[in-house]
């Protein structure tokens, strides 16, 4: 493996464990802190403005027609849809549910990969993927006796539609993230999420209860800071680095690390034990990226053909 790939793999890995991060906290804000459609046009607004200011500081790079079309459409499948529903969905639904949900994406990649951008599907990146599927269902079947909420089918569906959509954006982007840098992709995808969605949600961010309290909660601000900045600005910034490396099959294989990672942290300070299912699961998991990994893109095999 190349320096650039394990640069891919690295910050993928790093976008991933923030998400992971993220499932706790946002379960904590919604929806006594702020409502789920709140949250959502507040993470748009802030990365939309973020990614703005960072771009005065790099190089400009000049976007035509065509290409911020399919930025649009890029935006709409990977932030706006696929954020709004999750949020929604995640109010809904209930962890295991969700966690469950979370492990089509690959799948789904793996399908839209071969169609959209001819990828093989090979039987080392089939294995590989039914590996992660299995990992992380492992990991979520033996921690059902954890659930503390009651999942509703309209929630679970949300979450189906989410994880598609984000698959759709994985592929779409692949060849725009080779183009242009992550800066000039996130700038324009958040500006037409932002407003998109502003009508809709708006009035959400007033009725907070997080913003009409008396005195400040600290636990609560910094909840809400992490949300925009450390799962949505980051994250986001990351992405599109990683697909300018490794392919979008692969970067959805990390998908697997967030049960891994959330698994971890609440062994870690005490609101889980650590069992063997969770170390099979981990080695299932991380053996199915490393097959994905190690499986032949349409390029290795274009060139053994030569």
């Amino acid at each position: 493996m190349n320096s650039e790939k394990l640069k891919g793999h690295i910050l993928i890995l790093i976008t991933n464990i923030l998400f992971a991060v993220n499932m706790p906290i946002s379960k904590y804000l919604l929806p006594a802190h702020v409502p789920p459609e709140g949250l959502t046009i507040m993470r748009m607004a802030f990365a939309c403005v973020m990614f703005w200011i960072v771009s005065l500081f790099t190089v400009k790079e000049k976007v035509p027609l065509k290409d911020l079309g399919m930025l649009f459409v890029c935006a709409l499948c990977g932030v706006g849809i696929n954020q709004g529903l999750f949020i929604v969905g995640l109010n809904r639904s209930s962890p295991v549910d969700a966690s469950i949900i979370a492990t089509a994406v690959p799948i789904f990649v793996l399908l839209l990969a071969a169609v959209i951008l001819k990828e093989p599907i090979t039987r080392k990146k089939s294995f590989g993927v039914f590996m992660g599927v299995s990992g992380g269902l492992l990991l979520v079947f033996s921690s059902t006796h954890a659930a503390d909420s009651i999942s509703s089918l309209d929630g679970d569906v949300m979450m189906i539609v989410s994880g598609l959509m984000y698959a759709i954006y994985l592929v779409l982007s692949k060849p725009l993230s080779l183009r242009y840098s992550s800066v000039t992709m996130m700038k324009w995808m958040f500006l037409f999420t932002t407003l998109t969605l502003v009508p809709f949600t708006f009035r959400h961010v007033l009725d907070a209860p997080a913003f009409h309290r008396e005195t400040l909660d600290f636990v609560e601000l910094g909840a809400i800071f992490y949300v925009l900045f450390g799962a949505t600005f980051l994250p986001y910034l990351l992405i599109p680095m990683s697909l300018k490396r490794i392919r979008p099959t692969t970067v959805s294989m990390y998908n697997y690390v967030q049960p891994i990672v959330a698994s971890f942290i609440a062994v870690m300070i005490g609101q889980d034990t650590f069992s063997w299912q969770k170390f099979l699961s981990a080695i299932l998991v991380f053996t199915g990226v490393y097959l994905v990994t190690q499986s032949k893109s349409r390029a290795d095999m274009e060139k053994e053909n030569r």
